[in-house]
């Protein structure tokens, strides 16, 4: 008997569900960072065993949405609720019983997919706060398994999968074995890119940025990549800060995106960056699907 299943991973912002889809998958699919709202897409990460697959889906911060372009996130993610056959809800050990938390938990409420409650985070706090937050967490929602653990050290993944296994139905194999997500090489370099210039920068930039990849070329017998990349911002202010006293700031986002995405595609990459102005890009719904934001 073969089993596989897609499931989605959901929970407020910035409680680790990226770190926790990379540790499940066993590679770097998606970016993270300390700052919430990370995620704007679905990313699929996918698990392969002789007898199984598991289809991962990292998914938005559940929040309430401000812009055209948190409600296409926060839609990303509750899209996923009804097409799951497991729903793996993250919560933090360090912060309790969140209102975030509350407010997910009643949209799982008609949810006919088991959810398994996901405490992450367990590396930051005393053992002994454990056991009353599971107790809190456990008369909210007739959860099908309760698994603490930390996606950043790996403690408990083992037995999270365990759970996860019993609950996969038979299914078919979806994708090739070799495949890792069904994002394009495109997508992964954007966010790769997007990722540093979230580290690198502070205040509203990281929430009114996106990078669109115009080239994306091979040169095989050079062991190449050449990329070409915009970074918009939607103020002048923001270009500015962006750029840099004699161009410093973008230098140091463009070495640190170039090392990255070497890193991952395993090769030489040469990585050309622009910074533009697209003002309030995040409130138009034109600018939002161009920038791959407006369609699920």
């Amino acid at each position: 008997m073969f089993k596989s299943g897609f499931i989605s991973i959901v929970g407020r912002p910035n409680v680790g569900k990226s770190t926790l889809l990379n540790t499940l998958v066993g590679e770097r699919l998606a970016i993270t960072t300390h700052k919430p709202q990370t995620t704007r897409n679905r990313i699929m990460g996918i698990r392969n065993i002789p007898e199984g697959q598991f289809i991962f889906l990292d998914t938005p911060g559940i929040h309430r949405p401000e812009t055209l372009l948190n409600r296409y996130m926060v839609d990303a993610a509750l899209d996923t609720f009804g097409s799951s056959d497991l729903l793996l809800l993250v919560v933090e050990a360090d912060s309790g019983v969140q209102e975030g938390d509350q407010l997910i938990i009643g949209k799982l409420d008609a949810v006919k997919a088991p959810v398994i409650l996901v405490i992450n985070k367990i590396d930051l706090i005393e053992k002994t706060r454990l056991l009353p937050l599971i107790d809190s967490f456990r008369n909210l929602l007739p959860f099908a398994a309760l698994i603490p653990l930390s996606a950043r050290t790996g403690d408990g993944v083992p037995l999270l999968l365990e759970e996860i296994w019993k609950l996969l139905p038979e299914g078919p194999m979806y994708f090739p074995e070799e495949a890792m997500t069904d994002r394009s090489e495109r997508f992964v370099a954007a966010e790769m890119i997007r990722e540093q210039v979230i580290l690198h920068t502070r205040q509203e930039i990281p929430y009114s940025l996106a990078v669109l990849v115009n080239s994306f070329q091979e040169v095989e017998e050079k062991n190449l990549l050449r990329i070409k990349a915009d970074i918009i911002v939607e103020k002048d202010s923001h270009k500015g800060i962006l750029i840099g006293k004699k161009g410093a700031m973008l230098k140091q986002i463009g070495t640190a995106a170039r090392l990255s995405l070497e890193k991952f595609f395993a090769t030489r990459v040469y990585l050309e960056l622009f910074v533009k102005v697209r003002k309030d890009w995040t409130r138009d719904a034109k600018m939002l699907k161009e920038f791959g934001y407006g369609e699920k």
